[in-house]
């Protein structure tokens, strides 16, 4: 395999610091750069200096547009708005995209649908290996159970977490709906409060804890009478995040134009 150049975006966050580690230690891979918001402290400094590492001999730019020019593949987990500005300039430079970011709407998904047209992109509301089992096990086991099995799915990250439920929690909502057949929006309940009155047959519940410096929890429950199956995958570093984003990027590479998930990257059969 050739080598992959790769950029980072958003590199000074707590997720970009741990891709700059990661790509920096992954055979195959080179670091050619990452970017920050322009009025980022960041900017200027030395990529391995922002990440406690010996000089790399790149310093942050606050111009992401340069940014696609010169890696093969750019990593980025950032916000919704800046990710579909960030696909827009991959597919003009035809650069490929791996996308970690969170809390991403339908509108986002049609605008990354859009530019995937013009070059691969993946993404995925979780990079890690276990929960992309996790999800596949959830489909499978929602398909097998039927609707007398309640599903409740519970996550908790840490204080900082701006979106609720998560990513990967939605992720899991949409991978049990599938396996019933049914559209998550249409069952889904996202929180209950007061007398919202009984739990309604078929229904897929979130509920959402924050606090502490908890990586990620997840646990999807199939509840019935006198039984319960609990899946459950819980993170303690942000490496394996990492890890699995570097797998992507190396995947990702010349790969034709197309919107792929980590369902692809690891062979999953749909």
């Amino acid at each position: 395999m050739s080598d992959v150049r790769i950029g980072i975006v958003g590199c000074a966050g707590r997720m970009g610091l741990a891709l700059i580690r990661e790509v920096i230690n992954t055979p195959n891979c080179i670091l050619v750069g990452g970017s920050e918001r322009p009025d980022s402290a960041a900017v200027g400094r030395d990529l391995g200096d922002i990440a406690g590492l010996e000089l790399l001999g790149y310093t942050v730019t606050g111009n992401s547009e340069s940014l696609f020019i010169d890696a093969d593949v750019v990593l980025d987990f950032t916000t919704s708005t800046t990710t579909v500005a960030h696909a827009e300039m991959a597919a003009a430079s035809r650069t490929a995209l791996v996308i970690g970011t969170t809390g991403l709407e339908a509108r986002h998904i049609a605008a990354l649908e859009t530019a995937a047209q013009n070059t691969p992109i993946m993404q995925a509301a979780n990079m890690s290996l276990g929960v992309n089992l996790l999800v596949q096990l959830t489909r499978q086991v929602a398909h097998i159970l039927d609707p007398d099995f309640d599903i409740e799915i519970i996550e908790m990250h840490h204080r900082y977490k701006v979106d609720a439920p998560s990513g990967t929690a939605l992720a899991l909502g949409r991978a049990a709906a599938e396996g019933r057949g049914v559209e998550l929006d249409k069952v889904a309940v996202r929180g209950r409060d007061g007398m919202p009155g009984e739990r309604q047959r078929g229904d897929i519940g979130f509920a959402v804890l924050r606090g502490g410096n908890v990586v990620g929890d997840h646990s999807v429950m199939f509840a019935a009478d006198n039984e319960r199956i609990e899946l459950s995958h819980r993170a303690t570093d942000r490496t394996i995040f990492a890890r699995g984003a570097t797998r992507a990027a190396l995947w990702t590479h010349g790969k034709p134009p197309s919107l792929y998930s980590m369902a692809d990257v690891l062979g999953f059969e749909s």
